[in-house]
């Protein structure tokens, strides 16, 4: 949830409208609703505010709203899902709902927008809005610059009598060529500080916290470079297949679904300069200028991988290639692994090593920091045979936390050294609200702060760090190399760190 702002206190929003195009898809009853009913119940929602939902489903209002609730309370009854409020607060959700409004339409036709004008002009009229509305693109990409160009004719976009602002899915483009001419567009209709592009990543307190650690703590920043630091291994991890995302991923693939986003924004928070002030475009152009200072990818330093029938906490579960909307001889990856050089003074010669996959034997996300060794001399006339490696570990999910592993002496008369660690966790020092990690995005999208969303040279420069790789896949798209559900990977992912001398943490 958003952290007080000044003095100590939270600032509540300007008064405006909401307009979510994809009113009936997963995305909206799972993540934006909820996080809206949280902002609402922690009293971070205008006092004027209204919600339109607009889609091709054949709904009144009334339906939407009902349909939406009882969402809700089914998720709070199953548990486990993104949704953790223990139980729905009947007076939060009506007065969320008192503002919902939908609104039946196709986003390619010019009438939908016509009618949400007149639609918006009611509301802004009846709930004071100042005239000031967010376009949320709750859609696949296909539909992003339709439903701009529509925005854009009807004449939303227009700041004449308030703010209007548009909130952008990713995916930014399927490569480098196509997400500059998905920025070059919306540009044209569009300032740039009327895009938020939004990664839910970005919304993780955990992640919000690399800043916090890195900046405000003297002790470690002096340590944050090559001087000190032999390498950072980046893992995400997933237990979960595709599931119902066969037909996506079947174009997307593990890399562009995953790397040029939520990984390189923990790349990003790890590796950039310390910015001369929170604002904004500070925070962004040390964000972009990490991957501006990155090498393209080669070939050879990135390892595809897809996963095969396997077994998980017990359970039994099929391959890649029998999940549902999957070719049965997909070439398509579940997993990548690569190595990533940053050619800059802080982290020349420092390799960040990433993977990310599907199936794997535990879901965490972490950064892992590898120190450099300790001289080894003053141990050579003790029974020290080695010195264990110090690691700073941020754990950003499902444990959230900061471990660091040290070494210290055992216990007797002779010189033995053992590895021990001390780490804190969020959730034993912070009590935080129930999230699905959208209120802070959300909340900084109706304040019009825009530190936790990509700027468009950020995201080209990201695309350009790939793009290599994704060319030469397109000519020659090689046989993935194929993991057993339920371990750490493919071994030629061991085989990448090993050619370096070096090893994975084991995913744990």
């Amino acid at each position: 949830m958003p952290e007080p702002k000044h003095g100590g206190l939270r600032e509540c929003c300007h008064p405006c409208a909401l307009v979510i195009f994809g009113a009936n898809g997963d995305l909206t009853k799972r993540l934006v609703v909820p996080a809206l009913y949280n902002l609402a119940k922690e009293g971070l929602l205008p006092e004027n505010f209204a919600l339109i939902g607009v889609d091709h489903g054949d709904k009144s209002s009334d339906s939407w709203r009902d349909g939406l609730r009882a969402f809700l309370v089914q998720t709070m009854k199953q548990g486990g899902g993104e949704f953790e409020a223990a139980k729905l607060d009947g007076k939060t959700w009506d007065k969320l709902a008192s503002a919902m409004r939908y609104l039946r339409g196709d986003f390619m036709e010019a009438g939908t927008f016509t009618k949400l004008r007149s639609l918006l002009g009611d509301c802004d009229k009846a709930q004071k809005l100042d005239g000031n509305a967010v376009f949320y693109l709750a859609v696949p990409d296909r539909f992003f610059e339709p439903v701009i160009d529509g925005l854009a004719k009807a004449k939303l976009t227009e700041e004449d009598k308030g703010w209007r602002r548009v909130v952008v899915e990713k995916p930014f483009g399927h490569d480098l060529e196509s997400a500059k001419a998905l920025n070059a567009h919306i540009l044209q209709l569009l300032k740039e500080d009327q895009v938020f592009r939004i990664d839910h990543f970005l919304g993780k307190e955990t992640v919000q916290n690399i800043m916090a650690f890195r900046f405000a703590n003297g002790l470690f920043e002096p340590i944050w470079s090559r001087d000190r630091i032999d390498h950072v291994q980046v893992t995400v991890a997933e237990t979960v297949g595709v599931e119902r995302r066969g037909n996506f991923y079947e174009a997307t693939g593990c890399l562009r679904d995953m790397v040029p986003n939520h990984l390189f924004q923990l790349v990003a928070m790890t590796a950039m300069e310390p910015p001369v002030s929170f604002e904004a475009e500070s925070v962004r152009g040390k964000k972009a200028d990490v991957f501006h200072g990155a090498h393209p990818l080669k070939l050879e330093d990135v390892v595809r991988g897809q996963y095969k029938a396997g077994e998980i906490d017990g359970d039994k579960v099929q391959a890649y290639r029998d999940e549902p909307n999957v070719a049965k001889a997909s070439d398509i990856e579940t997993y990548v692994a690569l190595k990533l050089a940053i050619d800059n003074w802080r982290w020349a010669g420092v390799p960040f090593y990433l993977r990310t996959g599907k199936r794997l034997s535990k879901r965490t996300t972490e950064i892992a920091i590898h120190f450099k060794p300790a001289p080894h001399a003053p141990f050579r006339h003790t029974a020290v045979d080695a010195i264990g490696p110090n690691w700073l570990v941020l754990q950003i999910q499902p444990d959230e936390g900061i471990h660091l592993s040290f070494n210290a002496k055992r216990p007797g008369p002779d010189v033995r050294l053992g590895s021990v660690a001390m780490g804190f966790k969020y959730g034993d020092w912070f009590k935080a609200a129930p999230a699905v990690g959208y209120e802070t995005l959300l909340y900084d999208c109706f304040m019009g702060d825009r530190t936790l969303f990509q700027r468009a040279d950020q995201v080209e420069a990201a695309w350009a760090v790939v793009d290599p790789v994704l060319q030469a896949w397109n000519k020659h798209m090689s046989e993935p190399h194929l993991y057993e559900a339920g371990s750490a990977g493919p071994k030629a992912a061991d085989e990448l760190l090993a050619r370096d001398g070096r090893t994975w943490r084991a995913i744990a």
